[in-house]
Order: C-alpha cells, then sequence, then structure tokens
C-alpha cells in the first residue's frame, strides 16, 4: 500500500533552491503525517537540477525524481507527476515556496479528511497575505475577475500555486485538461466546479519567489487564449449545434433583408429578376460547372506533392461536398469535411489533409487578390471608375457617391493586403530559413509558443514543398487563375442577362473586382456561405463602377450567388450518391477532427 499523501514539487531550472526546498518540504510533511513522499517533478532542465534531484531521490526513499528530457511545460509535468503518484492525496506547491508551509497541513487535512475533493490556497480572501508589486496585483485580480464572470467561477484566487487533490478526483479530470502549462491551475479548478466536486479555498500567506518574471506572450497570449478556449469549450460548444449555426446563420441573412429593404426597393429588384434572360443564366450555370473538374485537377497537384496521388473524379467530389458544407456553414467552416473524407476514404493523415486546404486557400487568396489589383488599375487607367454611376440613387434621392468611393478604396486596400500577406508567405517558403521558431523565441520559450511555432513551421513546411516544386506550382497557379476567371465569366453573363449594357474590358474588370471583393467578404463569420456578404460587397461594387441602378446589380448579385450555390448543392448530392457520404455526418466528425488538430 502506498504513503497516503504524495507532493509533487515542478522544478524547472531550480539547482539554486531544490535542495533547500526539498528539505523543508520534508520537516513539514514530517510534522504531521506519518508516511508520504516528495515527487520532484523535473521539466526538461537546463541547469544542474536533474543531478541534484537523483541524488536527493538516492539519499532519501521518500523522495522520487520524475524526470523529462525535453520542456514539458508545467502543467504536462505536474500531469506526468500526478499519474505516478502512489498517494491518495495529491498536492504540489511551487518550488520556489512562494507559499509558507505552515498552511500545508490545513491544505492535506481538508482532503484527507473526505470533507472536500479539492483545496487551494487563495491570495485574495480575506485574511490572506501577498506580498507583491501592486502591477501584478492589479492584473491578477482582473485575470481573476475575468475568470469569474467568463468561466463561472465561484473562487476568488485560481492561479496559487498551492493545492491538493483527492486522487480519484484529480485523475477523473485529468484527461478533460487541455492546457500544458500555466493555465492548467485554472482549468482544473473550473473544470472540477463543472463535475461539482467540493472546494475549499483557504486563506495563505504569499511572498513571491526570486526570478519570477512576465512573459508576454505566455501571460497576455497564452493565457487569454486559454481562457477563451475553456469559455467556448464549455460555455458555447455544447450549445453550438449543426441546427443552431444554420438557425443563427438564416437569422442574420433574414436581418439582413429587413435591413436592405430599407434603403432598397425589394420589388423593384423582383421586378428586374423577373426579366432577366434566362438563356443567358444557362450559360452562366454551364460556364461555372466547367471550373469543378479544373478545382478536381488542381487539388490532385497539391496533394501529389505532398505524396499522395489520388484520381480526379474522387477528389472533385470531395471539394463539392466540402464546398456544399459551406454554403450552410460560416468562414468556410466546411473545409474540414474534405479532410476528413481524404482521410477515412484514401487514409491522408489528417494534418496533411488540412494543410493541403491551406495551401490551396492561399493559392485562391493570391490569385483573386492580384485579379482584382489588375482589375481596380485597368478601371482606374480607363476613367471606367470615373464615368461609373456614382449617382445612382440607393433609395428616393439618396446618392451613393461617398459609398461608392469608399467601396472601391476597401476593395484596393483589402486586395492590396492579401497580396502583400501571400507573397511574404510565399517568399518565407521558399527560404531556408526558419522566420517562426527566431521570432517566437525572443519574445517566450514556454509551451505556448512551442505550439505556435510547431503550427506555422507545419504550414509552412507544407507551402514550402509546393514552392519549391516550379512545375506544381505553375501547374497549380494556372488552374487557379482558370478557375476565378471562370467565376468572372458566369458573374458577367447574369450581369447581361438583365441587359446590362458595357464594353467587355469594364464588364469584366468590374466584374472581376466585384468577384473577388465579394468572395474575400464571404471570409466573415457572420453568415452561412457568406450570403449576404458577398451580395453586398459586389452590389457596392458594381454601382459605383457601371451605369447600373441598384435594384440590377443587387438582383444580378443575387442571382450570381443563388446560381453558383445551387449548382455547389446539386454536385454536392451526387457527389454523395456516388462516394456513399454522409454530408451530416462528415460535418460533425470533420469538426471533430479539427479539434484535435487545434489542440
Amino acid at each position: 500500500m502506498g504513503p497516503p499523501v504524495s507532493v509533487v514539487l515542478p522544478a524547472f531550472d531550480e539547482e539554486a533552491t531544490l535542495e533547500s526546498t526539498v528539505r523543508r518540504t520534508i520537516e513539514a510533511c514530517e510534522a504531521f503525517l506519518p508516511s508520504f513522499e516528495v515527487l520532484v517533478a523535473e521539466d526538461g532542465c537546463s541547469d544542474r537540477t536533474p543531478e541534484i534531484a537523483a541524488r536527493l531521490a538516492r539519499e532519501d526513499p521518500r523522495v522520487r525524481h520524475v524526470h523529462s528530457d525535453e520542456r514539458l511545460g508545467r502543467g504536462r509535468a505536474l500531469c506526468r507527476a500526478f499519474r505516478e503518484a502512489e498517494g491518495e492525496v495529491l498536492v504540489y506547491f511551487d518550488a520556489d515556496l512562494a507559499t509558507d508551509l505552515r498552511y500545508l497541513k490545513p491544505l492535506v487535512e481538508s482532503v484527507r479528511s473526505g470533507e472536500y475533493d479539492v483545496a487551494t490556497g487563495s491570495r485574495l480572501l480575506p485574511g490572506s497575505e501577498a506580498d507583491r508589486p501592486l502591477s501584478r496585483g492589479v492584473a491578477s485580480r482582473v485575470y481573476n475577475g475575468l475568470v469569474r464572470v467568463g468561466l463561472r467561477s465561484d473562487l476568488r484566487d485560481h492561479q496559487c500555486g498551492f493545492k491538493a487533490f483527492d486522487r480519484e478526483a484529480l485523475h477523473s479530470l485529468l484527461p478533460e485538461v487541455e492546457d500544458g502549462h500555466w493555465f492548467w491551475d485554472t482549468e482544473v479548478l473550473v473544470r472540477a466546479q463543472r463535475r461539482g466536486y467540493r472546494i475549499r479555498e483557504l486563506s495563505v500567506e504569499w511572498t513571491p519567489g526570486e526570478g519570477t518574471t512576465v512573459d508576454p506572450v505566455r501571460d497576455v497570449l497564452g493565457m487569454g487564449g486559454a481562457l477563451g478556449r475553456t469559455w467556448w469549450e464549455l460555455s458555447v460548444r455544447p450549445r453550438l449545434t449543426t441546427r443552431v449555426s444554420l438557425a443563427a446563420g438564416l437569422a442574420l441573412v433574414v436581418l439582413a433583408l429587413v435591413v436592405t429593404a430599407r434603403y432598397v426597393d425589394l420589388g423593384e429588384v423582383a421586378s428586374e429578376l423577373r426579366a432577366v434572360d434566362p438563356a443567358l443564366v444557362a450559360t452562366a450555370a454551364a460556364v461555372y460547372l466547367l471550373s469543378w473538374p479544373l478545382r478536381g485537377l488542381r487539388y490532385r497537384d497539391v496533394l501529389a506533392e505532398l505524396g499522395h496521388d489520388e484520381g480526379v473524379g474522387f477528389l472533385t467530389g470531395a471539394v463539392f461536398l466540402s464546398q456544399t458544407a459551406n454554403v450552410a456553414l460560416p468562414a468556410r467552416a466546411g473545409d474540414a469535411v474534405r479532410a476528413y473524407i481524404v482521410k477515412v476514404r484514401r487514409g491522408v493523415a489528417y494534418p496533411t489533409g488540412a494543410a493541403s486546404l491551406a495551401v490551396e486557400r492561399l493559392f485562391d487568396t493570391l490569385t483573386i487578390a492580384v485579379l482584382a489589383c489588375v482589375a481596380f488599375l485597368v478601371l482606374t487607367v480607363g476613367g471606367t471608375a470615373s464615368s461609373g454611376a456614382l449617382a445612382a440613387d440607393l433609395s428616393a434621392g439618396g446618392s451613393v457617391t461617398e459609398s461608392g468611393r469608399v467601396g472601391v478604396i476597401a476593395a484596393a486596400v483589402v486586395s492590396g493586403l492579401a497580396v502583400v500577406l501571400s507573397l511574404v508567405i510565399v517568399a518565407s517558403a521558399r527560404s531556408d530559413r526558419r522566420f517562426a521558431r527566431p521570432a517566437l523565441a525572443r519574445a517566450s520559450d514556454d509551451t505556448y509558443a512551442e505550439a505556435l511555432t510547431r503550427v506555422v513551421e507545419r504550414f509552412a513546411g507544407d507551402v514550402q514543398v509546393i514552392a519549391r516544386a516550379p512545375g506544381a506550382s505553375a501547374r497549380i497557379a494556372v488552374a487557379s487563375v482558370s478557375i476565378w476567371a471562370i467565376d468572372v465569366i458566369a458573374a458577367a453573363l447574369i450581369l447581361l442577362s438583365f441587359g446590362v449594357d458595357a464594353t467587355p474590358p469594364a464588364l469584366l474588370g468590374v466584374c472581376t473586382l466585384a468577384v473577388c471583393v465579394g468572395n474575400l467578404a464571404k471570409v466573415l463569420p457572420l453568415s452561412p456561405g457568406g450570403i449576404g456578404l458577398y451580395e453586398g460587397a459586389f452590389t457596392v461594387l458594381v454601382v459605383a463602377l457601371l451605369p447600373v441602378s441598384v435594384p440590377i446589380a443587387l438582383g444580378a448579385a443575387l442571382l450570381d450567388h443563388l446560381m453558383k450555390n445551387l449548382v455547389t448543392v446539386a454536385g454536392g448530392a451526387v457527389a454523395m450518391l456516388a462516394l456513399n457520404v454522409s454530408l451530416s455526418t462528415a460535418i460533425e466528425e470533420g469538426g471533430e477532427e479539427r479539434v484535435g488538430v487545434d489542440h
């Protein structure tokens, strides 16, 4: 039978104080415990801490050394030690002994007595004494206030490194705790409360240890991001079913229609829609359908460079299914469906499938941004913008001169930024230098920065594979330009079906700008399939740059988007039958896979 209490000391580069800390811990435990063990959870140290811990373990059988060759992070080091601990009560406190050890007995006895499942020290309860700078005290109170409100916690202090747990309770919580570093304390306490465990918070006397530092990535981005993630997982995700997402998206679409009706006569829009040339609309749909085999070919080339040779027919079906999901879900959340399908049906690892999508999106973004910039320059140089209907009516007597100018300027700025960002990514991918790791290392060496670095390097590495294959890059680029050129031609045919009179260069230039900026707007996670966002951007730009009324421009935007979505959904239905895939299952499973990769 093991000792009743196990005390874990997380240790990272503690050579100066570790021996004294272990000795003082043993003395404090001997004062009230007949049997105990002390585990030094050494976390990939770079100094003499491992040697000191090993020697202490040899000298005293009550001391155990839990060694790690690499840095795990404080939370993961604690989890590893707790899994190896033998006690029924599992305790830990920071190796700098910031909390006075005279509080160790009440902490342990709170759990050992069976009255509580968790006990934690608090520097914010009445009667507590915490010697800390004013800035740290304010930051701590703000942080704990956010946790209390955002995560519905009843505790005052979540980050005090002085805690005790019932073994069974803690081991039931550990599989759910995702944080591996400083937020571990908060997450354990919040999840324990959600489970209904009994928690005691004790007032303590606390003095910060020497060498304590505030890490900008860890404390600001890391803790803030972890708090947001936990709030999402505990408060939002359980309620965010596919049905709820669709309902919320549809509600936003209805709201957009209500707002639009205040400024545009929807009766006129309907009248214009009834007068369109059906032959030109059918031609536009047929032209748009030609882009789908090109999407399959492009995806084949991307996967081939990442080591997977698949058939164009299967991949075209997978693209149809993922794009069908994107019609229903905001912010291109349906992309996970494609990664799921190629994993389940062809054994492509999910990270590779996700990376292939990221590479494809990079080419898409670069292509539409370059096309938009070219169109903007052509229209500006050619004088089309100055001769457009900038004075067309949005409503009776309302001028769109200013809104048109704003739309054109916004289009230029967004497209330019997209081009610059894409070129920077491509340039860094083609370089042998590793930009992310040195940059993040200068800010932090904790596990948050390391996790971010791995994500960035994995993405850059996959892009690098494509960027260093000139033949594949050229084929993918040509396919991307062809896909978006077909999209633009289809939109131009839709405008012609309304009887729009414009020269071919002006018509194609305006449609290029409208389609590209409209698709960039669809990325915003505000509505399913970007419905409303695409139409808004398309309408503003067409009205600003062509002698076209608002009802015609809005009708063309609605019909163009509707036609393309109908072709997509029809193709998705055929793909479901051909591949024998349930789209609802793919959305659910793909979302779970994506979450797993993200964490």
